[in-house]
């Protein structure tokens, strides 16, 4: 079966999860995105299920994790160099990590869209575009870095377009994540800005949070807020994920 061909049945694939961001609480904070909208969720932690074989029965793929794996393990998702020091046992190795993508699946995820089906890239997600130029071209943007928790406005700088239509802007206490956008500026639906004019490292304090495009007879959405579940919550935000889901899969 051709990818798309069964539309009366619509289905996510959603890969959640990694070493900073525990999949039950993504698998939690992910379902208001859904709920009552008529999609079949499966959530997985197994990033081998990115692939065609994988996609062919989805209408839309999710995904809400980065792209590293740790295969010697490592302590804790909060163990920094000034925890590891104070332990007095310290016969173990540095983490390490490695990525996780291989260049089949990013095409996978390339035919998979094009073919007409969308795909909602959340929060760190936009790591994985530092693995693949394939992956970074369907997602439109990169990762650059984020400062720790803190709070930021979310402005909505596209209020015309079908996802963000009705939306105000609101505030969270989140990772401000800063994305470089490679397409057209046009897209960018949303942007953040540090309420305290904070910067971060030579980015500023303001950096674009949102996006929305066209991929081949697909579409794609990403949105950066997302480390902590108050932020993924905030009604104005819980509001723009339900739309872009409709949105993704040609409703609105």
């Amino acid at each position: 079966m051709a990818f798309g061909q069964n539309r009366n049945s619509r289905r996510a694939l959603a890969l959640i999860g990694d070493r900073y961001h525990n999949a039950d609480y993504i698998q939690v904070a992910l379902a208001g995105m859904f709920e009552g909208q008529g999609v079949t969720v499966d959530y997985t932690i197994d990033y081998e299920r990115l692939s065609a074989e994988g996609l062919k029965n989805y209408q839309l793929f999710v995904c809400l994790r980065d792209g590293m794996i740790w295969p010697q393990g490592y302590l804790g998702p909060d163990s920094y160099a000034a925890y590891e020091q104070s332990m007095e046992n310290r016969d173990f190795p540095d983490p390490k990590s490695q990525k996780w993508l291989k260049e089949e699946q990013a095409v996978a995820l390339k035919d998979f869209v094009q073919a007409g089906n969308g795909f909602y890239s959340l929060h760190n997600n936009a790591n994985v575009s530092l693995s693949s130029k394939t992956y970074r071209d369907v997602l439109g943007g990169v990762y650059m870095g984020h400062p720790t928790l803190r709070p930021f406005r979310v402005r909505v700088v596209n209020p015309n377009h079908p996802i963000t239509q009705g939306i105000k802007d609101f505030v969270v206490n989140d990772e401000q994540h800063f994305e470089t956008y490679d397409k057209d500026p046009k897209n960018i639906l949303l942007e953040s800005e540090n309420i305290d004019g904070l910067t971060f490292s030579n980015l500023g304090a303001k950096s674009a949070a949102g996006w929305a495009h066209d991929y081949g007879k697909g579409r794609v959405v990403f949105t950066a807020p997302g480390h902590t579940i108050h932020a993924l919550w905030n009604p104005e935000y819980l509001k723009l994920q339900r739309r872009a889901v409709k949105w993704l899969l040609k409703e609105i």
